[in-house]
């Protein structure tokens, strides 16, 4: 062929390509109009078993709704198995086509990278950040018998008896765990991980006095602080827990670097259409500030975010990075 006559279809393609710049852009616009689609369910995959527990709780009340504003139902997928890993592995191989999701938490999303050698997924990599949805801040509390009445003097005393006290928590890297894994690296403390199989195992333990102390979620906690089972000596948050509002926070207590919370986030699957996330986000943060869902997930214990996507990323690559430079410190590893 001639020069001229093999210039003429690349002329003719170079005219093509905003129209198919257009086509190629088309099927997001339409989605982004109609999403979602009339009789499509979304899929909500939670890490955890059903019918119990903080996460499978508010996972249910945010898929209520915002199935009632989206005009859509929610069906939660539970998939439990290894710190929440089985359930976002999983999530992350789900299709990324606008009607799947995860609801995962701080410990799945935050702490299992480093504590996992051979995940299946990557929290960062593998998800497009939706939104923060809440959190339970874990608060210090001690037996009884226990001779301190507040954080200095519980500080003071753990320093001065070095290996004497126990904490419990629901496993090794659990936030309870975590937590006080910061407070003995801040306050130059050593206590005795003991790990339960189940929270309430725990409580029992400390209620007895078999464990001193432990730096539970206060879900799990506040009928036996109210109760007087239990002492609670502080929150390990800025803001007070509408649960128990009369606890001070470390924060308040001079603390600020003792905090811990296991927080929940929505996220979808990497390559999920984007008119798709901000409609979720939207909605999310819709329903986060309807002051019936606030108050029953402070009935919980349970604080709402919300927020944009970006927010979450920050998050999520800020806590990553602080809790796995104390699993390393601290030599934490599961077998």
């Amino acid at each position: 062929p001639t020069p001229h006559s093999a210039a003429m279809p690349l002329r003719r393609t170079a005219a093509l390509l905003p129209l198919l710049a257009l086509l190629a852009a088309a099927p997001l616009a339409v989605h982004a109009q109609d999403w979602p689609a009339a009789g499509k369910t979304i899929t909500l995959t939670v890490p955890a078993p059903g019918g119990s527990g903080t996460g499978d709780t508010i996972a249910r009340v945010l898929a209520e709704e915002m199935g009632k504003r989206l005009k859509t139902t929610f069906v939660i997928d539970n998939k439990a198995g290894a710190n929440g890993n089985i359930g976002a592995a999983a999530a992350a191989q789900n299709p990324p086509d606008g009607y799947h999701f995860l609801f995962s938490w701080a410990g799945t999303l935050s702490v299992n990278p480093s504590l996992y050698k051979n995940m299946a997924f990557d929290p960062q990599r593998d998800f497009a950040p939706i939104g923060l949805v809440a959190e339970v801040p874990n608060i210090l509390v001690v037996n009884n018998d226990l001779p301190a009445r507040d954080v200095a003097e519980f500080a003071r005393y753990a320093k001065a008896n070095p290996g004497k006290l126990s904490f419990g928590s629901t496993g090794i890297g659990s936030s309870m765990h975590l937590a006080a894994e910061l407070f003995m690296r801040e306050q130059g403390a050593q206590m005795v991980h003991i790990p339960f199989n189940n929270p309430g195992n725990a409580n029992t333990n400390l209620i007895s006095g078999e464990i001193q102390l432990m730096f539970q979620l206060v879900t799990g906690v506040a009928t036996q602080v109210k109760a007087g089972r239990v002492r609670a000596l502080a929150v390990m948050s800025t803001q007070r827990s509408p649960a128990l509002p009369d606890v001070p926070t470390m924060a308040e207590l001079g603390q600020p670097k003792l905090m811990s919370s296991t927080w929940f986030a929505l996220l979808a699957p990497k390559g999920t259409p984007q008119p798709a996330i901000d409609r979720m986000n939207a909605v999310a943060n819709e329903v986060l500030a309807d002051p019936a869902v606030k108050q029953r997930l402070a009935t919980m214990g349970a604080s709402t975010l919300g927020g944009t996507p970006k927010q979450l990323a920050d998050h999520l690559a800020a806590e990553t990075e602080k809790w796995g430079r104390l699993v390393r410190d601290a030599k934490i590893t599961v077998q």
